[in-house]
């Protein structure tokens, strides 16, 4: 990989962190990966290196030189309320001392049930969720920085994803890995009612181009989906591509709060359960309107998903994934 002397800091290599990664190496860009682990399974090239983002020293000394810095951190799901501030804070803190543009992924806990209307990014924030709360604070505070001449900053918010790499999702294990065994896919909520998913990769080209667009700075963006469909019609066109009969096994709300007695993650699981018994439609054409489309169609996204879980690569393994 060629050395042009432009410095791009990923803090996380989980599938998004890795997909963001991947989009850079295309791009001929000198990368550097973040973890708590100092190991992942990365591109020639590619450097990674062991620390804790809510040290603000380490994230100083690790984002010194950089372009851009994105953070694509994600802690276990059952701690968000005392731990992902803290990452954010240190890694914000990191980017502004490099004199770096901020990326932030974001998902979209913080705009709370929408009565089935689109989402769209003038929403107001109305979560009343533990964790939708907790998004609705950082996210704020990240534009807070940014308007106070911290640090630049533009978000980058996606649905539920799933694709390379993805385990742990809605539309991961429970779904394509389950698939692929000839299992049920299991999922949770209503299954008629249309949801928007989103394919880790397009998420990561699109959090790329807004590194790449000053025009996306100050701003939150909703990255490209392929087209929504219900979760049912998805699950279908999953079982399609395997060439076998479509089996769903929807989880009831009863069963899943009894589990959730003995699963701390199960359990956060539930109170987000609203995006998946209404409508949840992603609008991200302001993303298309000002960078053009980007959106790879749901059948090829699909059948990239199968194959990458047909050939049971381990999570995190980039070249293999890529």
């Amino acid at each position: 990989m060629a050395d042009n002397g432009e410095l791009h800091v990923v803090f996380g290599t989980g599938p998004i962190g890795m997909a963001v990664m991947n989009e850079l190496v295309q791009r001929d860009k000198r990368v550097r990966m973040v973890n708590r682990s100092g190991r992942a399974n990365v591109h020639d090239g590619v450097e990674v290196v062991e620390g804790d983002a809510t040290d603000k020293a380490f994230t100083q000394e690790v984002s010194a030189g950089a372009s851009v810095v994105y953070f694509a951190l994600n802690p276990p799901y059952n701690r968000w309320p005392e731990l992902f501030p803290g990452l954010q804070a240190g890694v914000v803190e990191g980017a502004a001392s490099a004199g770096a543009k901020l990326i932030a992924m974001e998902n979209l806990y913080m705009y709370g049930p929408t009565d089935g209307r689109p989402l769209t990014e003038n929403l107001p924030y109305a979560a009343t969720t533990r964790k939708g709360t907790v998004r609705a604070r950082m996210s704020q505070e990240l534009m807070e920085a940014h308007k106070g001449g911290k640090v630049r900053v533009a978000i980058g918010r996606a649905s539920d994803f799933f694709g390379p790499r993805v385990l742990v999702s809605a539309a991961g294990e429970q779904v394509f890995g389950r698939a692929v065994e000839g299992k049920s896919a299991q999922i949770a909520g209503d299954p008629d009612q249309p949801h928007t998913y989103t394919y880790a990769p397009d998420i990561g080209r699109g959090l790329v181009i807004l590194g790449e667009r000053e025009e996306a700075l100050g701003q939150v963006w909703h990255l490209p989906s392929p087209e929504t469909v219900t979760t049912r019609r998805f699950v279908e066109m999953i079982f399609e591509e395997i060439g076998k009969p479509a089996r769903v096994q929807a989880a009831p709300k009863i069963l899943l709060r009894a589990l959730g007695l003995f699963n701390p993650s199960l359990r956060e699981t539930i109170e987000m359960l609203y995006e998946f018994e209404e409508p949840f439609v992603v609008d991200h054409s302001k993303f298309e309107w000002a960078f053009g489309k980007h959106a790879t169609p749901l059948k090829e996204t699909i059948g990239d998903t199968v194959r990458w879980y047909r050939g049971k690569r381990p999570a995190g393994d980039a070249r293999l994934a890529a």
